[in-house]
């Protein structure tokens, strides 16, 4: 451990560099799935007609409840179903997962398809979480 702090204080300039390369890494990751948006953000373009929902459960999760109006396509399941929505590329996909932790794969594959894609942030766990209405 010591040697590790000797070699931070001997060559803090790389250990910076090296820093925010990482970060700028992770940060350009995350915008190529697309925009994360807020359970407010979400309702709002929801309730406009501005975002198709795509649930990206499986069908038995999807089942047990799901926000109104969503498309089921399991994460799994995407590329093959893209035609689908095709129907859908001038309003955003709102990608909705369990807890978005598919979401941004998902994501990277609509965007590479020339979809307008964002993702509800905390996934359905954040919209139950907040009391919001599922259709069973």
């Amino acid at each position: 451990m010591e040697n590790i702090l000797v070699f931070v204080a001997e060559q803090w300039l790389l250990v910076s560099v090296l820093v925010i390369l990482v970060g700028a890494y992770f940060w350009t990751e995350n915008r190529k799935s697309g925009d994360t948006l807020s359970i407010h953000s979400a309702t709002r373009v929801i309730n406009n007609g501005e975002a198709v929902v795509v649930d990206l459960r499986d069908a038995k999760e999807f089942k047990s409840g799901h926000i109104i109006n969503a498309i089921n396509i399991p994460h799994n399941k995407l590329a093959e179903q893209l035609p689908q929505l095709e129907n859908h590329k001038t309003k955003t996909i709102l990608l909705v997962d369990k807890m978005g932790q598919h979401a941004g794969a998902a994501g990277r594959v609509l965007k590479t398809n020339g979809f307008t894609v964002s993702r509800l942030q905390g996934g359905i766990s954040e919209w139950q979480g907040q009391n919001l209405p599922l259709v069973k």
